[in-house]
């Protein structure tokens, strides 16, 4: 090849090279990410007469560092808010977790307030606008009955006992345990990694009989219950960001009584760790977000100091609202 052929070669190559660079992106579009998640935390109402001293409703603390330990702030959300301020909260904060505890889960402010943040997280999630959700224990029973329109429980006691999970078929596929490496899942089959402290659930067997249960959840986990019921312990649903679970992942870090059946091996740990860590990146889905930084930082959990109560409940520390 001749020096001039040779030249035009060369030109016409970086020409090409050129033009193709301008014709493609410079960056691959990737799915959007918020990095400053505020998950909200619906309080719940006061009944124990030692604590009524302190607030009307309260959040244990254990609940706040579970979820502050995946990387997101919390915003208690309190019962006596109108349904339009609601709206607006849920426009802010990327999440809802429903914690543990005890109330009516049709008739309750409880009940009321945990059912307008559902109809509006189904409503977003249907349009596109990504919202996740999560029920521990009581917060597990409540998404249950707001899928069946009906309290479907009955007595499943599993009180101050640690248990491994009868995993289904389906958890090694499920969402909520794909960050689980296999040594975890195996440990989670064969050690007792999760606290249970209820006297409630949902059996097996109501489950399949319920068609609306059926086809909105996937069951990833059962567990036998102290009267031989087999009760559901961990689910998820199958089109939508929502998850629950009968068991207490939050006490593996953050709780100590000594009377109660907390596990803290360092499985138990690092489930722990894990879950918290998956919820809050389904919360940096939503770009929801707060209009000003003064608005973020006066409605977060921050504005409150934790009150001890390690000498009248099983809890270490819980705010009052």
């Amino acid at each position: 090849m001749s020096n001039t052929g040779f030249s035009m070669y060369v030109c016409l190559f970086f020409a090409c090279c050129f033009c193709c660079s301008r014709a493609m992106p410079t960056r691959v579009n990737q799915e959007a990410v918020n990095d400053r998640p505020v998950i909200g935390v619906l309080t719940q109402l006061v009944s124990d007469e030692v604590m009524k001293p302190f607030g009307r409703t309260y959040i244990p603390a254990s609940y706040v560092k579970y979820v502050e330990s995946g990387g997101s702030r919390v915003m208690p959300i309190r019962l006596t808010l109108t349904t339009a301020e609601y709206e607006n909260i849920f426009r802010k904060i990327n999440g809802l977790l429903f914690i543990g505890g005890a109330a009516d889960l049709e008739t309750s402010d409880y009940a009321r307030v945990a059912k307008i943040f559902y109809t509006l997280a189904l409503k977003a999630n249907d349009r596109g606008d990504f919202f996740p959700i999560w029920g521990t224990c009581m917060g597990m029973q409540l998404l249950t009955v707001l899928v069946a329109g009906e309290n479907l429980l009955t007595k499943t006691t599993a009180e101050n006992i640690s248990l491994p999970l009868n995993l289904t078929t389906e958890a090694d596929s499920s969402r909520m345990f794909a960050g689980l490496s296999e040594e975890l899942m195996k440990a989670l089959a064969r050690e007792p990694l999760t606290g249970n402290f209820h006297h409630f659930g949902l059996t097996l067997q109501t489950f399949q009989e319920n068609e609306k249960l059926q086809s909105f959840f996937t069951v990833l986990s059962t567990n036998v219950a102290e009267n031989e019921a087999l009760f559901i312990s961990t689910l998820e649903a199958k089109e939508y960001p929502f998850y629950g679970v009968q068991w207490h992942p939050e006490v593996n870090r953050f709780q100590w009584h000594r009377k109660l059946n907390f596990p803290h091996s360092s499985h138990a740990v690092q489930l722990s760790s894990r879950l918290a860590e998956f919820f809050v990146e389904e919360g940096r889905r939503s770009l929801h977000h707060f209009d000003n930084p003064e608005e973020d930082a006066s409605s977060l959990i921050y504005n409150y100091t934790p009150v001890y109560a390690g000498n009248f409940s099983g809890y270490e520390q819980v705010y009052f609202f």
